[in-house]
């Protein structure tokens, strides 16, 4: 094998290092994005649960004011029949009694199934904050993890980038400028073995000029159809398989 195509390979197997690293930090942000959005629905649904107590309490303190109100306008109404004298006004002030007390059982009515529905509610509120807390421990340790990782992974990096450019160095510019070139435009595989007669990359028919090329190794030799650089080794089937 050339030296140059060795020298490729070394760099070539660096950079798809570096590079599965960075693709793993990129997915970080969104794992932690992802994470708090999770956190955040279930405070959500305890925020929910809280509000509709309130809402709920506010209703019943509402029918217990209206019941204060039909009390008071009976002690009134009563308070009236005690100093007329006149029957049809005093049959009046009975029959606007026995209406404010019907109002009264109906708003009463409507009290006891409010407090069913706080009682509902309320325990509602005791899962949702269970789940809350639950949510949020879980989610806080994944946070705090993924933030190890991120650690780990930036050191991870930083090490393999430390001796890159002496890596790349030891190429010539010629090379390592085409090289570097197919590395950005063809995902990470630039420099492929021949085999079955075909490019490792493309995974195209080669001519058998380019495979004779690749055998004799005395030169860089080149898919005509990807531009990928080729190489061959002992243990790569050069026929094409029937």
């Amino acid at each position: 094998m050339l030296d140059v195509i060795e020298k490729l390979l070394i760099l070539q197997d660096r950079d798809r290092q570096i590079m599965h690293v960075r693709a793993q930090l990129e997915q970080i942000e969104p794992e932690r994005i992802l994470l708090k959005d999770k956190a955040s629905s279930t405070q959500a649904g305890l925020d929910a649960a809280k509000l509709r107590v309130k809402q709920l309490e506010s209703e019943k303190k509402q029918l217990e004011l209206e019941v204060d109100g039909k009390k008071s306008l009976i002690e009134k109404y009563a308070n009236q029949q005690l100093q007329t004298r006149k029957n049809e006004e005093y049959k009046a002030l009975a029959h606007e009694i026995e209406t404010c007390k019907g109002l009264i059982s109906a708003i009463e009515d409507k009290e006891i199934e409010l407090m069913e529905q706080l009682e509902v509610a309320g325990k509602q509120v005791i899962t949702a904050n269970t789940q809350a807390a639950e949510a949020k421990k879980i989610v806080d340790s994944q946070i705090t993890e993924l933030g190890a990782r991120e650690e780990n992974l930036r050191k991870e990096l930083a090490q393999l980038e430390a001796n890159r450019e002496q890596l790349a160095a030891v190429v010539d510019e010629s090379t390592r400028s085409r090289y570097e070139r197919l590395f950005k435009n063809k995902g990470g595989m630039v420099v492929v073995g021949v085999q079955h007669g075909v490019c490792g990359g493309c995974h195209m028919k080669l001519q058998q000029q380019l495979i004779v090329s690749a055998q004799a190794d005395q030169e860089i030799v080149t898919c005509s159809n990807c531009g990928r650089i080729l190489y061959y080794t002992r243990d790569m089937d050069l026929a094409m398989k029937d």
